[in-house]
């Protein structure tokens, strides 16, 4: 009698190895001055790809013996997607409030300073610090980054899941049941 995978056990380990290594990824950046460098975040983003396509063939070989449909492979890397998003929230959360609580200022003066390169009226760069100053808490950005984490993890697993899907042929199987 074949046992069923509980997908949130079984990804458990996955996720918190993608939410650690998002949180080294950003303590990195941070301890080099580098988190308002756009640049990073689409290597993060390609790092988070890439290893979230590990885990998912890791979940694959496993514990599903080799063979996963699409659907499992999309609600597994959802599930992974969403260990990590808790893990970094949290870390968000501990940065911008004990970390460097002057996190959020430094942010804005960068959004200023790229405002007024780009010629922005200054009565916009006002308007737009403002609402920006309102939406930069650490409340805020933390529970917002678990949805934004989520719904882009899932576009990722959508597309991971096309290269990872592996199912039996019972034609081509040799096994025979009793």
């Amino acid at each position: 009698m074949e046992q069923k995978v509980n997908v949130w056990s079984a990804n458990l380990t996955n996720g918190l190895i993608l939410g650690l290594a998002g949180v080294v990824w950003a303590l990195v950046m941070w301890f080099m001055n580098l988190q308002f460098n756009q640049a990073q975040s689409w290597v993060y983003m390609l790092i988070q790809i890439v290893l979230l396509f590990f885990l998912l063939k890791s979940y694959r070989d496993n514990y599903m013996h080799g063979q996963i449909n699409y659907g499992q492979s999309v609600g597994a890397g959802v599930v992974i997607i969403l260990y990590s998003a808790v893990i970094t929230a949290a870390f968000t959360y501990l940065l911008y409030t004990v970390i460097d609580p002057n996190l959020t200022e430094k942010q804005l003066a960068f959004v200023e300073e790229t405002m007024v390169k780009k010629g922005v009226p200054q009565e916009a760069i006002d308007a737009g610090i403002g609402i920006q100053r309102k939406i930069m808490k650490p409340e805020i950005m933390a529970p917002v980054s678990i949805f934004s984490n989520l719904f882009f993890g899932t576009i990722i697993s959508l597309i991971l899941s096309i290269f990872i899907k592996r199912e039996s042929n019972p034609l081509l199987d040799n096994t025979v049941n009793q």
